[in-house]
């Protein structure tokens, strides 16, 4: 099993700046998609864990190294892993390759708490966690 998840996507002209590449805060956004397909890939989806278990994970830290430029028109990849699962919260880590010749574009890691309808820390339920362990990367 691959303890990690990809998916490419092309940059379009909106997620570049004046000069021509992406626009630095656009990387979180693909930090982001990567994460949300990242647990669909898992069986878990953010609509359900908010919809039916009454769980949300909000950002409560996230950081990015930009190491190459990507462009419009560039296909990129976008990998995410599972950094960390702790009590109540946890870690993805983030990769963006250029697809052409696999270069490092960015990389980086978002930290999420896990809280309740009422904005409390809550720990990871037992089911979610054992679905999600093993795909923890560290």
């Amino acid at each position: 099993m691959e303890k990690h998840y990809d998916f490419e996507v092309r940059i379009a002209y909106a997620d570049t700046d004046r000069m021509g590449v992406v626009y630095y805060a656009n990387y979180l956004v693909l930090f982001e998609r990567g994460r949300t397909e990242f647990m669909r890939n898992a069986g878990l989806r953010y609509r359900d864990l908010e919809e039916k278990q009454r769980l949300f994970m909000p950002v409560m830290e996230a950081h990015a190294d930009y190491l190459a430029p990507a462009r419009y028109d560039d296909l990129i990849r976008v990998r995410t892993f599972l950094g960390e699962l702790g009590g109540a919260h946890v870690v993805f880590r983030h990769e963006i390759y250029l697809v052409e010749t696999d270069a490092l574009v960015a990389r980086g890691h978002t930290k999420h708490a896990v809280v309740n309808l009422l904005w409390r820390p809550t720990r990871f339920p037992d089911d979610l966690r054992h679905t999600l362990q093993p795909f923890l990367s560290l």
